[in-house]
């Protein structure tokens, strides 16, 4: 127990919820203490030497004197190694049985009695003695991993192989990814915890671990960009340390990256190349993103503690008579009735199919909470007992129901590492869709017992299927929420199988994409958890889950109108645009703040309507090509080291770049611009990159910066998609991908390209046949 787990259970102590609390601490802990066998005394191992080869498609095996390592270049150019027997399958995060091995790449001497596997795309080299180097084609090394080294029980019986490996990269690299962490999206030195934890209230840059980590770590730098994925489910920590160049005749100390894991296979992926090409590969490997309905790229109005039907209609009926676009609101537990989920409170809500009805005549869907655990004797909790052989519900070590305290009291918790449990759970959103919702937000799926104490968890003791394979939370923890989201995605697409289903979670692992989205969790009302949230979705986006976003405003608080407009001015050009806060805080409605916020978020929701075009063809390319729709400014030239340090700006797609005003008081704001000429969309003034330029930001206005020769899908006056064209630069061409969003279903959407070039004094827009566009808009003329 740390300070902060005392204070908070002395705190605690004073209810009932908080003695309850206390009880399931303690339970847990002596659920661990009689369920994992105690490690005892344990023996360091290392690979030894080389003794012994065998080839394979794409590479082959390598044995040494304690170990032996498969490595194996994939068509398409991804890496896997994996040792002591790990294959890349089963995993949670591969599709399929993975990529198939590239035949023309083959297992060779390399120097110093090593070996190497040599594609076209990327070079893997093994010494005699475990190390790996991962080489561009033009020999230059991007990562070298020592040996690793692992720590075994002596006695037999006491449990699987702690692991470590290092590995150094180059002295200019900068490290990005591991998830959603609020102090990125650049990783500075430090160590990152993998094991997917609800902070307990409103976070801020300096906490951590969040609810969705991963190890998936991205490494730019001069020489190349490259992706190391390692397989592995367990808790761990990833410590980062950057590198130094050395100065004059001096020698560079390179970063370096090691990864302690507390169990599991020591497996991994790396996949080289440009950004574009790596998160292609990166998708291709772990599956396409779920493209969100049309209607959840619009604005979204979300709060704990709505209490009624009639404040519903409240709220809803304000946006109507301020002319302020509204997609969707969304539930809380406090809809359910006693906070059970699949329920409702019949009082408060007597008629829901009969609002969500009124509401969508309007235009405006109604999305649900739905959380894991299930309030232990109601009826829910009985029909799960005859789920399968077992039960639905995780047991203990001793075949013992384990519960849990949570909002409905004492709860059971679904095993969603069970194929059985899964179909069943799916099924439950039967009774959503009958109540008339649209989409579902899964929450507390890390999961989330509270405790006292410790880890406000499951006991790390406590069984799971595992797909069969059987095993302990401490391999399932990590992706719960992963099951539990293709739960509902699943059941979901059985139910309505011509409709694409919204569902987003505030925990995951990687693949969550496959499934749909995420958001920030309780992050902080402040200036410093807004930066903390745009950290969070770039993070996510390089790690393959490209629909995302913050509680504007903040979770737990109640902002100044200043913070809440420059959140919504954010909010605006992220993925998942959604007002939300706790029933104990500060409203979030526009006019809340006053006629000027009112004001200024109405041109801003405007804005955000013009381009729901644009959002809508970002989603279908996330999908197409893994390219995530909220990028970092090295996106596309990683080889830019002032790009690679900021982290106060993004690119949303290709053609924009937009520059968030993420302090109080600052009316102004220096943008770093990538090379190319890029205009500001509120003035047409003319930028060129690679540079430095001073904008305005007064308040109510983002600046926006657009790249020349770019297309853009915007809604036009009469509601259709028109299209939007900035000048090339004179001499220079331009172009763009507009794909129309083919209706609810599962149809890709017919995609169109376009050229821009310059005829005599005018810019001239070509269909893909050259015949020339007519009704485009140019700007920066």
């Amino acid at each position: 127990m740390d300070g902060r787990d005392l204070v908070r259970g002395v705190w605690e102590i004073g209810t009932a919820r908080g003695r309850r609390a206390w009880r399931a601490a303690w339970v847990r802990r002596r659920a661990d203490a009689v369920g994992l066998a105690r490690r005892g005394a344990e023996r360091a191992r290392v690979p030894g030497l080389l003794t012994g080869t065998e080839p394979r498609p794409g590479g082959g095996v390598l044995r040494f004197a304690r170990s032996e390592l498969l490595v194996r270049v994939t068509v398409g150019g991804a890496v896997f190694w994996g040792w002591d027997g790990a294959g890349p399958t089963p995993s949670y995060a591969v599709v399929g049985e993975g990529p198939e091995p590239d035949p023309r790449a083959v297992l060779e001497p390399d120097t110093g009695g090593g070996w190497r596997v040599v594609s076209e795309r990327v070079t893997v080299a093994v010494s005699r003695q475990g190390a790996v180097e991962v080489r561009t084609p033009g020999g230059t090394v991007l990562r070298r991993e020592a040996p690793p080294r692992w720590w075994e029980p002596v006695e037999p019986g006491r449990g699987g192989a702690r692991w470590q490996v290092r590995a150094d990269v180059p002295a200019d690299a900068r490290f990005f990814g591991l998830g959603g962490r609020a102090a990125g999206p650049r990783l500075r030195d430090g160590s990152y915890r993998l094991w997917n934890t609800d902070p307990k209230g409103g976070f801020g840059p300096g906490d951590d671990p969040l609810y969705l980590t991963m190890p998936v770590q991205w490494v730019v730098a001069d020489a190349g960009t490259h992706l190391m994925f390692h397989d592995n489910t367990w808790d761990g920590h990833v410590v980062l340390r950057e590198g130094e160049e050395g100065a004059g005749s001096g020698a560079d100390r390179p970063g370096t990256t090691e990864l302690r894991a507390e169990g599991g296979p020591l497996r991994c992926w790396v996949l080289v190349g440009t950004p574009a090409r790596v998160s292609q590969v990166w998708s291709w490997l772990t599956g396409a993103a779920a493209v969100p309905p049309q209607w959840a790229l619009g604005y979204q109005h979300a709060r704990w503690g709505f209490g009624s039907a009639a404040e519903v209609r409240r709220v809803v009926a304000g946006y109507a008579s301020r002319g302020l676009p509204l997609s969707a609101v969304h539930l809380d537990i406090d809809h359910y009735d006693d906070h059970r989920v699949f329920t409702v409170d019949r009082e408060r809500f007597p008629d829901l199919p009969g609002l969500a009805a009124e509401l969508a005549a309007d235009g405006v869907r109604l999305v649900s909470i739905v959380d894991p655990a299930v309030k232990a004797g109601d009826a829910l909790h009985t029909e799960g007992l005859g789920v399968g052989e077992r039960g639905a519900f995780v047991r203990d070590a001793r075949g013992r129901e384990v519960r849990g305290e949570v909002w409905p009291g004492e709860c059971a918790y679904p095993d969603f590492t069970d194929p059985a449990v899964r179909r069943w759970w799916g099924g439950l959103y039967e009774e959503r869709l009958a109540q008339g919702f649209a989409g579902f937000w899964h929450d507390m799926n890390e999961p989330v017992a509270f405790a006292a104490f410790g880890d406000a968890t499951l006991p790390r003791s406590a069984r799971h299927v595992l797909e069969g394979a059987g095993g302990d939370h401490r391999a399932a923890h990590n992706v719960y929420a992963l099951g539990m989201a293709r739960a509902g995605w699943e059941g979901l697409l059985r139910l309505r199988p011509a409709e694409r289903p919204f569902l987003f979670s505030r925990s995951g692992w990687a693949g969550m994409q496959r499934y749909g989205g995420t958001w920030s969790g309780d992050v902080e009302s402040s200036w410093e958890g807004m930066r903390a949230s745009l950290a969070l979705v770039l993070g996510l986006g390089l790690c393959g889950v490209p629909y995302s976003g913050p509680d504007v405003g903040g979770f737990g608080g109640s902002p100044s109108p200043e913070l809440f407009l420059r959140w919504f001015e954010l909010g605006a050009f992220l993925p998942l645009f959604r007002t939300h806060a706790a029933i104990w805080a500060g409203r979030r409605e526009p006019w809340e703040f006053g006629p000027l916020v009112e004001e200024a978020a109405r041109a801003v929701l405007a804005e955000r309507e013009r381009l729901r075009p644009y959002f809508v063809t970002l989603a279908h390319l996330a999908r197409r090509t893994g390219a995530p729709y909220v990028r970092p400014l090295w996106w596309g030239a990683p080889e830019d080291r002032r790009l690679r340090d900021c982290e106060d700006a993004f690119l949303l797609g290709d053609a924009l770049l937009v520059a968030p005003v993420l302090e109080c008081g600052a009316d102004r704001r220096a943008v770093r611009l990538p090379r190319g000429r890029w205009y500001d969309t509120a003035t047409g003034a003319a930028h060129e990159g690679p540079g430095q330029v001073l904008l305005d930001a007064p308040l109510g206005r983002t600046p926006v910066l657009a790249r020349a020769g770019s297309v853009l899908p915007v809604r036009g006056e009469d509601g259709a998609v028109a299209l939007e064209v900035w000048a090339p630069a004179r001499g220079r061409t331009g172009g763009g991908v507009v794909v129309r969003d083919p209706g609810p279903g599962f149809e890709p959407g017919r995609v169109e390209r376009y050229a821009v070039r310059w005829a005599g004094e005018a810019v001239v827009v070509e269909d893909e046949a050259g015949e020339p566009v007519a009704g485009v808009v140019v700007r920066g003329v």
